[in-house]
């Protein structure tokens, strides 16, 4: 790993063993690309990379020269309107009217390790030799404003982290209308374009289409991250699948409303966005006021899409997450909501509670209803304090009962929402975001607090705090049911309202910050009316999250799948839920729910109190499993070996570190009548070692990792369904789990 400088040819080369990024300073003193991909040699002089050739209609930066056309040359950081007709990464309105910026090479150095980034979240280093970062200082010499471009690249794999940082160092106030955190120049269009889309309960589903001239993107303008696109976009060429090819996967560790674009011009070059979205962003910037824009994470790398998400899991999962529940096995719980809703009382929790702890179950979390007068979703939020009515000793007695069975307790919790039937807002009905004179729009009833305002978020800290201080809460659900309308808050002058939604992510990060820091050992699970906040930087206060409220085997198999391409399986909040399910009204089989939801975190949100007893043994041994394997399922190298959006059959699996361990997950969506004979490819298995494999106990075999790998697990069905009197007989939504263990 190094970052080196070629003072004669002004060249910067970041590499590793797989990754080269090569930048130079061009002729005009701004920053061109020449270089991003696999590792290449190391040379002083790249300048055969940089084209320019006169073209018709260009237009150029130097008089009386046909040569530097800002158009036709690979940018670090383009900005439009001086021979650039592209979207750009920065667009600064100044005092004179004009949005013209010319950021010039000032000066750069290389710091060991990767620097913090104030109030924001990041990715991060252990030690100084995980990464190193180079800092380029850019300077607008007519405005003053300084930028510096920051690059981290780690060591090992093709991950590099950019973001932007501006300083005013002038004399007049500018107002910065787009900001983003990376801006990348290719130098042509064959790739495909892959995002993750999708709506309430079918979140993040990919969509693949080729890239072609013109603009391809997506993006959040609802102040949150938002069911329907992921702050995560892939470019992959067209021949490139999961096990082979070259792949690229940008990712923005933020919360808020973003963009993530690629635009293709007519000559071919493609450039690459990924930022806060610049529509209804306006930062003002005073003399001396400082900008830090959100991190984004690049990975490059050759060897399929497989490869990528591993690299992006690893990265996540031990370098975003943080602190005491990064590594540890994640705790098996039991929900109540989709087992009472509203309607519980104490001894009617306690009773399942106690079902739950017979079968094994750890932790027992109450969600909503536990508060203020909160009988239905239209009164209550706001007024964090325990019913009386429902908890006569508050939460701390019944977290108290809890812990008695030998179970951990949870909470559930909407800080930055409010009803107006509530203490809260009657004593403060200044405090939701919302524009004077103007209809106060709703959704579930509720309302979003102004959490751009830091009164409000002390409020909300102090309520939450007295709860996980006193009531013995060693977990808490974190939910966020609405996006934003109306955004406009009273304590900011006019020229200042574009700061709103960004200011409300920045307090959301501040009360996470202050809790996760005043209750260390306190779990976190972060929830968006499931997964409209599933992005990188939740995850790094919250190290899972529901992934969706819809808990649906079935669907749950596109969702993981899906989510899977950038975030490990650690994050995943997966439960076993009613039946029929409560989203789709679908019947499952029990063993097929939690064959999916092992590939997450793991619970159940049922009523225990009315299966039978035969379900309740297939929940312990259920539970019992989990326990035994869980660290492998959480934290090995996971694989996607068959897409469930390409066909019937849906499956993926988990190895260990030291290959030791496997285990396969088979999922088929219908039943086949006399299906053909099927094979499942494994991966990431030792090819010369020696694997039992086993399925509910039974020993199917021993087969060398390579006949695995290459030959295939035999996945036929053992009965095609002509001996309903014998055998067993196949059905829809059938699942299987195979455990490969490596023979001594």
């Amino acid at each position: 790993m190094g970052i080196t400088y070629s003072e004669k040819s002004r060249t910067f080369h970041l590499f590793n063993t797989s990754f080269s990024y090569i930048m130079t300073v061009l002729p005009n003193g701004q920053l061109g690309n020449l270089y991003c991909g696999r590792r290449i040699h190391s040379r002083e002089d790249y300048s055969y990379l940089l084209e320019m050739v006169p073209r018709a209609m260009a237009s150029y930066v130097f008089e009386k020269e046909r040569t530097l056309s800002l158009e036709h040359v690979r940018q670090e950081y383009g900005v439009y309107g001086s021979s650039d007709y592209r979207f750009p990464a920065v667009e600064i309105l100044q005092k004179n009217g004009s949005r013209i910026s010319d950021f010039r090479y000032k000066s750069h150095r290389v710091e060991a390790g990767k620097p913090k980034l104030p109030g924001l979240p990041a990715t991060y280093t252990e030690n100084d030799s995980e990464a190193e970062t180079l800092i380029l200082t850019l300077e607008d010499p007519v405005t003053g404003v300084e930028l510096e471009l920051l690059y981290t690249l780690f060591s090992g794999a093709g991950i590099l982290a950019r973001s932007a940082h501006f300083v005013n160092r002038g004399r007049e106030a500018v107002h910065i209308l787009k900001a983003m955190s990376f801006c990348l120049d290719l130098p042509d269009c064959a790739y495909e374009w892959v995002q993750f889309s999708g709506a309430w309960s079918r979140e993040r589903h990919p969509r693949t289409r080729r890239l072609e001239q013109g603009i391809q993107s997506v993006g959040s303008m609802r102040g949150h991250s938002s069911h329907e696109h992921n702050p995560f976009i892939i470019l992959k060429r067209p021949e490139a699948d999961e096990f082979q090819g070259e792949v690229m996967g940008f990712s923005l560790v933020y919360s808020g409303n973003f963009l993530a674009q690629a635009e293709v011009d007519t000559h071919d070059t493609t450039r690459v966005l990924l930022g806060i979205h610049p529509e209804w962003f306006d930062w003002k910037l005073e003399p001396g006021e400082e900008f830090q824009t959100p991190e984004a994470v690049m990975v490059y790398t050759d060897r399929g899409m497989n490869h990528m998400s591993q690299i992006f899991h690893r990265l996540y999962g031990k370098r975003l997450a943080r602190g005491y529940w990064r590594d540890r096995e994640r705790p098996i719980l039991i929900n109540n909501w989709e087992a009472t809703y509203f309607d519980f009382t104490e001894e009617k929790l306690l009773r399942l509670a106690k079902t739950a702890k017979a079968a094994g179950i750890e932790l027992f979390v109450l969600d909503d209803g536990w508060f203020g007068k909160r009988s239905s979703d239209r009164a209550g939020l706001g007024d964090w304090q325990a019913n009386p009515e429902r908890l006569p000793e508050g939460i701390g007695g019944l977290a108290e009962r809890i812990e008695s069975l030998g179970m951990k307790f949870g909470l559930w919790f909407e800080p930055e929402m409010v009803n107006k039937d509530s203490g809260l807002y009657r004593a403060h009905p200044d405090w939701i975001l919302s524009v004077p004179e103007r209809t106060q729009s709703h959704g579930r009833y509720q309302y979003v607090l102004d959490f751009s305002r830091k009164d409000v978020v002390d409020c909300i800290y102090e309520m939450m705090a007295k709860i996980l201080g006193c009531g013995r809460v060693s977990y808490v659900k974190w939910d966020m049911n609405r996006s934003i309308t109306e955004c406009w808050s009273p304590s900011l002058p006019a020229d200042r309202q574009g700061e709103v939604f960004h200011r409300y992510i920045l307090g959301v990060y501040s009360l996470y910050e202050r809790l996760t820091s005043a209750f260390p050992t306190v779990l976190f699970e972060s929830c968006a009316s499931g997964g409209a906040r599933f992005d990188p930087g939740i995850l790094y206060y919250a190290p899972q999250a529901w992934t969706s409220d819809d808990s649906d085997a079935v669907e749950r198999l596109k969702i993981q799948y899906g989510t899977s391409y950038c975030y490990p399986v650690s994050s995943m909040g997966a439960h076993v839920s009613a039946c029929p399910n409560h989203q789709v009204n679908r019947s499952t089989p029990l063993s097929t729910r939690a064959n999916v939801a092992c590939f997450g975190t793991f619970g159940y949100e049922l009523d225990l109190n009315c299966m039978t007893r035969e379900e309740l043994d297939q929940v312990k041994s259920q539970v019992d499993f989990m326990k035994k394997w869980r660290s492998l399922l959480q934290f090995g190298t996971f694989y996607r070996l068959k897409s469930p959006f390409e066909g019937n059959i849906g499956a993926w699996m988990t190895v260990s570190g030291d290959r030791g361990q496997a285990i396969a997950g088979w999922y088929r969506i219908l039943n086949v009548p006399n299906p053909p004979y099927s094979r499942l490819r494994l991966a990431g298995l030792d090819p010369e070692a020696l694997y039992r494999v086993s399925e509910d106990g039974e020993t199917l075999g021993e087969f060398y990792g390579d006949e695995l790998m290459y030959a295939g697990l035999v996945a036929s069905d053992k009965n095609s369904g002509d001996s309903p009197h014998g055998g067993k007989t196949s059905c829809d939504f059938a699942s299987r789990l195979y455990v490969i263990e490596k023979m001594e």
